[in-house]
């Protein structure tokens, strides 16, 4: 996919906090609640502007913080395709698989990318194209998959169940 995505690019130690305001934890509960919020201290453009399809790249201990479930739900919300860092912190990477997000480690590519430079993710192939470089990341389970398309765990398990 060659794609008219945006790219976000943050730094490092990107916490929960950062990507949903605590002040919001206990009155706003629902992806259409959660989705104005998003990122509003870090940068204010961001929920004004995100779309279906982009991507954010970040550097190391992503989703560091609490073990809120509003910053994963609400970035699946907006229709975020994928986060790739250099790394993530354990109890958002399990927030995130519970949502249906996908997360991918990729240092190099992290470091590759640069504002307005072409990217092509290929989520099957495990690789990133970064204008002429790609990247490789080890390829998702598929039940990573089965959940992401599923909407998240709770879907996934509510069709399992239904089989």
């Amino acid at each position: 996919m060659q794609n008219s995505s945006t790219i976000w690019k943050y730094g490092n130690d990107i916490n929960t906090d950062m990507l949903f305001p605590g002040k919001y934890t206990y009155t706003c509960s629902t992806a259409e609640e959660i989705k104005p919020h998003l990122l509003e201290d870090l940068d204010p453009n961001f929920a004004k502007n995100v779309k279906p399809g982009d991507i954010i790249f970040a550097g190391t201990n992503f989703g560091c913080g609490s073990s809120r479930e509003q910053p994963a739900l609400g970035l699946r919300a907006v229709g975020i395709k994928a986060i790739v860092a250099k790394s993530f912190a354990r109890i958002f990477y399990r927030a995130a698989i519970n949502q249906g997000l996908l997360l991918i480690e990729c240092p190099e590519a992290v470091d590759a990318y640069t504002e307005g430079a072409s990217v092509d993710l290929d989520i099957e192939k495990g690789e990133i194209k970064i204008d002429d470089s790609i990247f490789h990341f080890p390829t998702l389970p598929p039940e990573i998959l089965a959940i992401r398309d599923a909407g998240g765990l709770l879907e996934y398990t509510r069709q399992k169940l239904a089989q």
